[in-house]
C-alpha cells in the first residue's frame, strides 16, 4: 500500500483544506486557520525521503489490475483507489483529502502552483451566467440539480520559456478607385513586404494531461502567472490532482505551434495600410528555450441531457468559463416556425404596398 499524507488540525485532529476565498488552510470542523507556509515542512520531506531499501513485498503502491493503485486512508484505514496518475483525491469512506506524496517525489515535483482563487459556489454562478439569454437551450440546463458533477482539479501544465527571432515575407496590395464622367477606374499596386525581428515568449502553458482536452484547456487562458507560488503539496488538500502523463518533449510541437502563431500574428500586425496582405512565406528560430512544470487551478462541471454527458470548464483563478451547449430541437422548430412567419408576413406587406403604389 502507498503512502498518503493528510493535514490534520492541531486544535481538533480534522482534516483540513486549502481555502480559495481565504487562500488559507482552514479546518471545517472549528475554524481554525493556517498560513500555507506553516506547512511547509511537508514539502520538505518530498526533498528528503528515502526509499526503504528492505526487500519485502509491500511497494510504494499496490499496484492492482489496468494500472490502479490502492492507498490506505490513515484517518479510517479505508482503501482509496487511484490511477497512474491520481495524485490528490479524497477518501471514499471518510470523506478526508489526501495526497499521494510519491507522485510528487523528485523529478515529478512541480515548480509552481497557481492557487484556487473561486470557489464551487462560483462555478455553479458562472454556468448559470452562462445559460442566460440562450432562447435554444433546454430547460434541464437550468437547473443546477441536474448538475451530475462538480470537481476542483489541479491540471498539470508544462510552461515554456523562450525568445525566437523570425522573418517574414508577405505579398501585399494597394487598391485606389475613382471615376469621371465617362469612366470608373481601379488602380491596384502590388507591394513585397518583409519583417524581421524578435519576440520573448514566457510561461506558454500546454496541458500535461492526456485526460484534459487540450482546446478547452488553452479556451480557458489566460492564467495571470503573477499569482504562482512555489508548490505545496497543501494547495492540493480538497482538490483533485493528476501528475502528468504527457512530458514536455511530447509538448514541444504544440508549444512550437502556439510560438509560431503568435509571432506570425504580431508581425502581421505591423502591415496595416494596404488592401490585402498575403503571408508567402516565414520562419521562425527559437533560442534559450525551457521548460517548467506547474499546476493550474480547473473547476469541471458535467451535466447530463438524452443521454450525452456536456462538460463545462472554469478557469479556477479567473472565472472563465468554457464548454458546448446542446440545442433543444423542438424549441428550434417553433423559433423557426415563428421567424418564418414574420418574415412571411414582412414580405406580404411590402407586396401589397408595392400593388398599391
Amino acid at each position: 500500500m502507498g503512502v498518503l499524507q493528510e493535514y490534520k488540525c492541531p486544535c481538533c485532529d480534522g482534516a483540513i483544506e486549502f481555502d480559495s476565498n481565504l487562500q488559507k488552510m482552514k479546518c471545517p470542523y472549528c475554524d481554525t486557520e493556517f498560513e500555507v507556509e506553516t506547512l511547509a515542512a511537508y514539502d520538505d520531506a518530498l526533498r528528503s525521503d528515502v526509499d526503504d531499501e528492505m526487500d519485502w513485498e509491500s511497494t510504494p503502491a499496490e499496484v492492482l489490475s489496468d494500472g490502479l493503485r490502492a492507498y490506505v486512508c490513515n484517518s479510517c484505514g479505508g482503501e482509496v483507489i487511484g490511477d497512474e496518475q491520481t495524485a490528490a483525491t479524497a477518501c471514499p469512506y471518510c470523506g478526508n483529502p489526501v495526497v499521494m506524496m510519491e507522485q510528487f517525489a523528485g523529478s515529478l515535483k512541480p515548480d509552481l502552483v497557481i492557487p484556487f482563487k473561486l470557489d464551487k459556489k462560483a462555478a455553479i454562478a458562472a454556468l448559470k451566467k452562462h445559460y442566460e439569454g440562450k432562447r435554444l437551450l433546454p430547460r434541464v440546463f437550468k437547473d443546477e440539480n441536474h448538475l451530475e458533477e462538480i470537481q476542483g482539479v489541479y491540471v498539470p501544465v508544462w510552461l515554456f520559456d523562450t525568445g525566437a527571432e523570425a522573418d517574414v515575407r508577405y505579398k501585399a496590395t494597394q487598391v485606389r478607385a475613382w471615376s469621371d464622367s465617362r469612366y470608373n477606374y481601379t488602380q491596384t499596386s502590388y507591394f513585397a513586404l518583409s519583417r524581421s525581428g524578435s519576440l520573448q515568449f514566457t510561461r506558454i502553458p500546454v496541458d500535461g494531461s492526456s485526460k484534459m482536452d487540450d482546446t478547452m484547456m488553452e479556451s480557458l487562458e489566460p492564467y495571470d502567472p503573477a499569482d504562482a507560488v512555489d508548490f505545496q503539496t497543501a494547495y492540493l488538500a480538497g482538490y483533485l490532482a493528476d501528475k502528468y502523463d504527457v512530458d514536455a518533449d511530447k509538448c514541444i510541437p504544440r508549444a512550437n505551434e502556439r510560438v509560431k502563431r503568435s509571432t506570425e500574428e504580431a508581425f502581421a500586425a505591423t502591415t496595416s495600410g494596404y488592401t490585402s496582405v498575403i503571408p508567402e512565406h516565414s520562419s521562425v528560430r527559437l533560442k534559450h528555450g525551457k521548460t517548467r512544470y506547474a499546476l493550474y487551478p480547473v473547476w469541471l462541471l458535467n451535466t447530463k441531457w438524452n443521454g450525452n454527458t456536456y462538460t463545462f470548464a472554469m478557469n479556477g483563478q479567473t472565472g472563465k468559463l468554457a464548454g458546448d451547449l446542446p440545442m433543444d430541437k423542438g424549441i428550434y422548430k417553433k423559433w423557426l416556425f415563428g421567424l418564418t412567419a414574420v418574415v412571411g408576413a414582412v414580405a406580404f406587406g411590402l407586396s401589397y404596398l408595392l400593388w398599391l403604389l
